[in-house]
């Protein structure tokens, strides 16, 4: 009995450590050291490989060989990766269907960029769909980010804020990628910066997305799993 509380109370450390994603903070490091810290700059070279979908969405797709093992195998290491990685109030699992083999779940990264002009500012985040197809040996996960949410406070700026006016407004606004820079030269919102800032973020997050669902599926919750027990 004690070693099987043991073994279950290691089972429930891995998965919440695995599945651990990275927070906005330890994103930008990671993607400071990937790409630089010159975002625009960045964001250029990004797009020379970068293509949006014809949804006008930025979509990954990476298949991964899982070698031997099963489909009822991979289903319960990817649901509970899946259980342990949406489980706040910003996150949700969309679809869960054992049978079809197929999870779907949207994340949520906060203030990925953020930009304070003369009038407004801006707060950048994004939830990306993670999608992933399980088959015998094999998965495919597709990570798509449809667009970016913005916070933005109007007349929360920097000359607003040296005024007298203490008028504020919040508005949530949806930045579709093709109205910003680098899929097209001039940003049409102005925040060429920010634009590029959170590309280089996204394209960051779908790294660490696909490296975390690669290391669960070939490395098992616990890392040293056998079937010989």
């Amino acid at each position: 009995m004690k070693k099987l509380l043991l073994v279950f109370s290691l089972f429930l450390v891995a998965v919440c450590s695995s599945a651990q994603v990275m927070r906005s903070e330890e994103l930008e490091k990671y993607a400071k050291e990937k790409y630089g810290d010159k975002w625009t700059e960045a964001a250029a070279n990004l797009a020379k490989q970068l293509v949006l979908d014809k949804n006008q969405s930025l979509t990954y797709q990476q298949v991964i060989d899982c070698g031997d093992a099963t489909k009822e195998q991979l289903y319960v290491i990817l649901n509970y990766w899946f259980a342990a990685s949406f489980n706040d109030a910003n996150c949700v699992i969309k679809l869960n269907d054992k049978n079809l083999g197929t999870i779907i779940g949207v994340g949520y990264v906060a203030d990925i960029a953020e930009h304070t002009g003369g009038m407004n500012s801006y707060k950048v985040s994004i939830r990306p769909i993670i999608k992933v197809d399980i088959k015998d040996k094999k998965v495919r996960v597709t990570y798509t980010v449809q667009y970016y949410n913005v916070e933005k406070k109007i007349g929360g700026g920097i000359l607003m804020a040296m005024g007298d006016s203490k008028a504020v407004t919040n508005s949530d606004e949806k930045w579709g990628l093709e109205t910003c820079y680098p899929f097209v030269e001039k940003d049409e919102h102005k925040a060429k910066k920010t634009s590029s800032k959170a590309l280089v973020m996204a394209h960051a997050y779908s790294n660490v997305i696909m490296d975390k669902i690669e290391e669960v599926v070939k490395n098992g919750l616990v890392g040293n799993e056998n079937e010989n027990w």
